[in-house]
């Protein structure tokens, strides 16, 4: 596999988790909270939000915005990211990044 692709992968693959979290955390916090992780989220995917301000509908609840750029994320990775790897078929392998954690963690619990 290149190592351009996997770190195309690994960059799209930690924000599409960061905008999950902070979405996650919208839940209980206000993203004007203090708290350390929810300003870190919040400086981090700022800068995609107001990239996807164009095309988000603005019917869309502000602590659903980064939820639904997220999906975006998701679908380049799942339909672009296997065909530039030459993957016939899609599933858990059209995620490098998944697929790396998951081996990992298996790793440690074995």
């Amino acid at each position: 596999m290149p190592i351009s692709v996997l770190v195309i992968d690994y960059i799209l693959g930690v924000i599409m988790w960061t905008l999950i979290g902070r979405s996650a955390m919208n839940i209980f916090l206000p993203e004007t909270s203090p708290f350390f992780f929810m300003k870190a989220f919040v400086k981090l995917t700022n800068p995609v939000v107001a990239l996807f301000k164009l095309i988000t509908p603005s019917f869309i609840v502000a602590p659903l915005v980064p939820l639904y750029i997220a999906w975006f994320f998701y679908m380049f990775r799942f339909y672009f990211m296997p065909y530039v790897l030459g993957y016939s078929v899609m599933g858990m392998l059209s995620f490098p990044l998944e697929s790396e954690v998951a081996s990992m963690i298996y790793q440690l619990l074995n």
